[in-house]
């Protein structure tokens, strides 16, 4: 009996060295769902990449790295006063959201917009980077639901989510200590069955530069993620057990 489980790449267009990790990690990996954000640097080189890969991709929307699409005297609670929106711990240490919602959408919908401009169709999923804001959810949401889009709920605590009509477990390790990414994807290949939900692991693949040795808090972690996702072994593993490892676009 075929099991099923879901593995998605995050973060496409961070960096350059971070797309050239997610094509690997899809190109001779197991990664068939990516995250797309349209708003940085080496987005179309990111995109340039894996445009010809048969992949499931998502809008992967950002409020906290890079600058808005959008004007930023627009979206004045997103951006500080350089225009650049408001870095991750900025909102980590927040006592109370403040970002707008009205503001938050248009810039969710330039971002929808610019990601339609680049691919010449609708993403296959559409939700969020890093964010723990009721405010954005709520703005994707509502952007999702103009542009019928299947929107990815989120799930502050990691309950199960419902994607279509089809229960998600969001699992994401990467920020834990001793953090071994190849004995988590074993364990799930090798243990029964979810009879709930399908397991959802987010990763977020890539190689070291410059730039998000800089920006990001997430680094070696993602160096271990395209080695597990292209480790032959493991690939191996899933056939023997029966692993389909799912796209969005198939559930239901």
């Amino acid at each position: 009996m075929m099991k099923n489980i879901l593995v998605r790449a995050d973060d496409l267009g961070y960096s350059k060295g971070i797309n050239y990790g997610i094509y690997e990690s899809v190109h001779r990996g197991l990664i068939n769902n990516v995250g797309f954000m349209v708003n940085m640097e080496d987005s179309i080189h990111g995109y340039e990449l894996i445009k010809n890969e048969d992949v499931d991709l998502g809008l992967h929307t950002v409020i906290c790295a890079g600058h808005p699409i959008s004007n930023p005297e627009l979206v004045p609670s997103l951006v500080t006063n350089s225009g650049e929106f408001k870095p991750s711990k900025i909102y980590r240490s927040a006592k109370e959201d403040f970002v707008v919602l009205e503001e938050v959408m248009i810039e969710i919908e330039a971002q929808y917009l610019r990601f339609v401009e680049i691919t010449g169709r609708k993403p296959d999923y559409f939700e969020g980077h890093a964010v723990e804001s009721e405010n954005f959810v709520e703005g994707m949401r509502n952007i999702a639901q103009k542009y019928d889009v299947p929107f990815l709920e989120f799930s502050f605590e990691k309950e199960i989510v419902v994607f279509k009509n089809s229960k998600l477990r969001p699992l994401m390790y990467s920020q834990m200590p001793n953090y071994h990414p190849k004995k988590i994807l074993a364990d799930l290949i090798e243990s029964d069955e979810d009879k709930i939900a399908i397991p959802m692991l987010i990763c977020h693949p890539g190689y070291l530069d410059e730039y998000i040795t800089s920006h990001s808090s997430l680094l070696e972690p993602r160096m271990y993620e395209v080695e597990m996702a292209c480790d032959t072994q493991l690939i191996e593993l899933a056939k023997q057990y029966q692993v389909h490892f799912v796209r969005y676009s198939e559930l239901s």
